[in-house]
């Protein structure tokens, strides 16, 4: 018997790494991607470069004139932190996105290089799950996640009765909610540069926000909580597909007592329901903290977020937090400065901290 030939297996395309892919091509392909975010979206660059200044590398893998992998980086070059690069910086999602174990590897060590010729000491990718065995994690930080019921009604119905009972407080408080685009950003920059100087926090410049905003303005949206016609709590959301995030939110402390924070995560929660989300992102927390909490009282549950980094030689992994001991003496003089001076001196000191 003639023994039957295998057909031959056609080797894959070889990969290229670009820096230079339209952002249409680069779009085109996070758009079919499940694991991306909204930050993959090459707009977000746009928003980087000019709120920040800092240089960004947008490095695709390609396949047969294909791309199969996006990792999108920001370099910073600071005199104070020295030199690093983030994927990405200022946002709670980045990293790597590749068809393949292949192209991921491409990618990264594409990074690596360009952080290597960049002069820089580490290079952190922001991840939700292990994705690079080669790299450090560190898995500090957790996504607060809450499942959105079908109707308000049932959302309510769901909630822990504290949290409803304060949510009725506010309401009988007088407090007012509402929604808009870029007519809201002033409001919600006061009261958002209040509470980073109460934090000990240099707050961005008004002028990231106002980017975001513009850039996105379909997806991207601000609420303000108002008691007597003064902003007293306010918040920014970004949609993704069917995830509503906010990664900005603020309210001012002597309105604790009568739950304006509580209100505002009320209305974007409902305004999520309405607009057809079923999920509900909080933003990034640290387990078992103040703010921990407050996002576990609606229900909502940690999803671990593993950060993983280049670093030379045995290099410890970077700390820039709040928390590192050596920033204690600084954030405790940054909480006696006039509002003024933090909203002037915050943004030359926060866009060299990712």
């Amino acid at each position: 018997m003639t023994p039957t030939l295998a057909h031959p297996v056609a080797p894959s395309p070889p990969l290229v790494v670009r820096d230079d892919v339209d952002a249409a091509a680069w779009d085109a392909y996070v758009a079919t991607q499940p694991h991306a975010s909204g930050y993959h979206q090459a707009g977000w660059r746009d928003v980087i470069s000019r709120a920040f200044g800092h240089d960004t590398c947008y490095l695709a893998a390609l396949g047969d004139d294909r791309v199969v992998g996006v990792l999108p980086l920001v370099l910073f070059r600071s005199r104070l932190f020295g030199r690093f690069a983030v994927s990405l910086p200022f946002l709670n999602y980045g990293g790597v996105v590749a068809d393949s174990v292949a192209a991921r590897e491409a990618l990264v060590a594409a990074a690596v290089t360009r952080t290597q010729d960049a002069g820089a000491r580490s290079l952190e990718l922001r991840h939700e799950a292990r994705l690079c065995p080669a790299l450090r994690p560190k898995a500090h930080k957790v996504a607060m996640r809450l499942p959105l019921a079908s109707s308000e009604e049932a959302q309510w119905a769901a909630l822990d009765r504290k949290v409803r009972n304060q949510v009725r407080k506010a309401d009988k408080s007088g407090l007012v909610a509402a929604s808009g685009g870029m007519e809201l950003v002033a409001g919600f920059y006061d009261v958002f540069a209040r509470n980073m100087r109460d934090l000990g926090t240099p707050v961005y410049a008004k002028g990231f926000f106002d980017e975001a905003l513009r850039t996105f303005p379909d997806s991207t949206r601000v609420y303000v909580v108002r008691h007597d016609d003064r902003v007293v709590a306010a918040s920014i959301t970004c949609r993704w597909r069917h995830r509503v995030e906010v990664p900005w939110a603020s309210a001012l402390r002597e309105y604790n007592p009568l739950s304006a924070n509580v209100r505002l995560y009320w209305e974007m929660i409902r305004d999520a329901i309405a607009g057809g989300a079923t999920e509900f992102d909080f933003g990034r927390s640290t387990p078992d903290e103040g703010t921990f909490h407050f996002k576990k009282q609606w229900g909502a549950a940690p999803h671990p977020l593993v950060w993983e980094y280049w670093l030379p030689d045995d290099a410890p992994l970077p700390d820039l937090s709040p928390k590192n001991a050596k920033f204690r003496a600084a954030i405790a003089a940054w909480q006696r400065l006039p509002i003024p001076v933090t909203r002037w001196l915050g943004p030359h000191i926060v866009r060299n901290i990712p």
